[in-house]
């Protein structure tokens, strides 16, 4: 949900004028200062409207503060949808076993080669990374539509070589279903799942259909088949990797958020490589050279300084040429309802942010306590990391944004739901079936991710494995480990919900 009146109050600065007029060329740089909270998105939000024909790339130390950026522009931006996430391999090969982290590389990287990506975020080690999944997506992308004409064998056969798995129902995502002329797909960059029933050599149907019935649902007008693995590309010798830098277009603006040092990070993720890669070998497999999986980090240092940068930094270490925007961290309220209510009736607008509306109407309830009149604050939904005070200059009002997690202390959580939906029929005595659905049960969807994994490692056979060195490199990394716990955590939280 974009927040127009927040951008808004931001564009009335003439720091902001100053900035959108001066936005730096290639090699150039520019320094900018004085910002709190998310303020920072909302810079980025707001160039991105000023100038639509600029891609920006946002690139941070980590992957926690890259889904940072893409929750808060998420909530600012006018088009979220031209917001994408790149994310980097969990482990140290180019196979990626998570079927999360796969469709979004995936996703992502085909939204960019047609131009539907305004802002990239990403991280170090994305950066760093050389992968065939450009090549891939370019010769094995494909759309299907009602009135096309596809041999059905020929259907088959592409699913198979980008590595979808064959199987008799379709219940996950990179998996698709043949029944006499009726194929059932689900491939990355699908919302749902969708059937084609070929007549022939044409698609005379083109259906979404749910995982949990198994029934249509409404018709589709087109179906983008992605490839899940880089297989296909992987069988030529001669295709090269590439880093994701060399997809950006020459006048790209990239953005430094404060406290990010990317040179300690690609040099420690280089270091990294070198073990993982040696240990892989000392088990006696076949792993490719570090070279052929990384960029050397002098590489990509020198790759990025040839693009138009701005840094963001803290105002006490702002160098004298820099731009300085007057805005402040927001008022600490402590939960002490009082001081809300003194603070929103000084006059400043108020924008307070709720996680959702039942947080809205019990906050709007404890500022109108007493009162006959609605509070003056305005209360939205949208969540972002932190708030900030526009003060009021010459004839700007200001703006305060206040978010109500800060107000009453608590964590801020990230909540990224799951892109792919999982569906499993269950065998049952008699007649009966039942379905899980995708939110019924955390360790089912786990499992069945799982498997996805496993297949995936059981269908790249000894002859891939020393082109790519996925089974010894598919290492995961400290993310990995976190999404088990919290899998583990979400299964032990339904089992005791259901005890209850």
């Amino acid at each position: 949900m974009a927040i127009p009146s927040v951008l808004d109050a931001v564009e009335r600065l003439g720091a902001f004028t100053r900035v959108s007029n001066t936005l730096p060329g290639p090699h150039a740089r520019l320094t900018i200062a004085g910002l709190a909270g998310s303020s920072d998105a909302v810079i980025v939000a707001a160039i991105a409207r000023r100038h639509p024909g600029r891609f920006i790339v946002v690139a941070t130390d980590g992957l926690p503060e890259a889904e940072r950026w893409l929750a808060d522009l998420g909530a600012l931006a006018d088009d979220p949808s031209r917001i994408a996430l790149y994310p980097p391999r969990e482990g140290f090969g180019e196979a990626e076993p998570h079927v999360e982290v796969a469709g979004e590389r995936v996703e992502t990287i085909e939204r960019m080669t047609r131009g539907a990506v305004s802002v990239l975020l990403t991280t170090a080690r994305a950066l760093l990374e050389r992968t065939r999944l450009p090549r891939a997506v370019a010769s094995s992308r494909m759309e299907l539509r009602r009135g096309d004409q596809i041999r059905l064998a020929d259907l088959v056969s592409h699913l198979e070589g980008v590595g979808f798995q064959r199987v008799e129902m379709v219940e996950d995502v990179a998996q698709f279903s043949v029944r006499g002329g009726i194929v059932d797909i689900y491939s990355f960059g699908m919302t749902e799942p969708v059937r084609a029933e070929l007549w022939g050599d044409e698609i005379a149907e083109l259906r979404h259909f749910d995982l949990n019935s198994q029934r249509s649902t409404r018709a589709a007008e087109v179906a983008l088949v992605l490839p899940v693995e880089t297989s296909a590309a992987d069988a030529e010798d001669s295709v090269e990797r590439v880093s994701l830098a060399t997809l950006f277009p020459p006048d790209t603006l990239l953005v430094l958020p404060q406290g990010t040092e990317l040179a300690p990070e690609l040099e420690r993720t280089w270091e990294e490589a070198a073990h993982h890669i040696d240990l892989a070998r000392r088990r006696g497999e076949d792993a490719p050279p570090r070279a052929e999986l990384f960029e050397e980090p002098a590489t990509v240092r020198a790759t990025l300084g040839a693009l138009g940068t701005v840094v963001v930094v803290d105002r006490a270490t702002a160098p004298e040429s820099s731009v300085v925007f007057p805005i402040l961290g927001p008022d600490q309220i402590d939960r002490d309802v009082k001081r809300l209510r003194k603070l929103v009736g000084t006059g400043m607008p108020t924008l307070i942010l709720c996680d959702n509306a039942g947080q809205c109407e019990r906050l709007e309830e404890l500022l109108s306590e007493g009162e006959w009149m609605p509070t003056a604050a305005a209360l939205v939904v949208g969540v972002v990391h932190g708030g900030f005070v526009i003060p009021p200059i010459g004839g700007n009002p200001g703006l305060r944004v206040l978010t109500d997690h800060e107000i009453f202390r608590r964590e801020r959580r990230l909540r990224r739901s799951r892109k792919y939906v999982t569906g499993a029929a269950l065998d049952v005595a008699g007649s009966t079936m039942s379905c899980i659905s995708s939110t019924g049960s955390a360790s089912t969807a786990e499992s069945r991710r799982r498997s996805f994994a496993r297949a995936r490692s059981k269908s790249r056979s000894s002859s891939t494995r020393a082109a790519t060195g996925s089974t010894s490199l598919s290492i995961a990394s400290t993310r990995s480990s976190a999404i088990a716990r919290q899998a583990t955590s979400a299964t032990r939280r339904h089992r005791h919900g259901s005890t209850r």
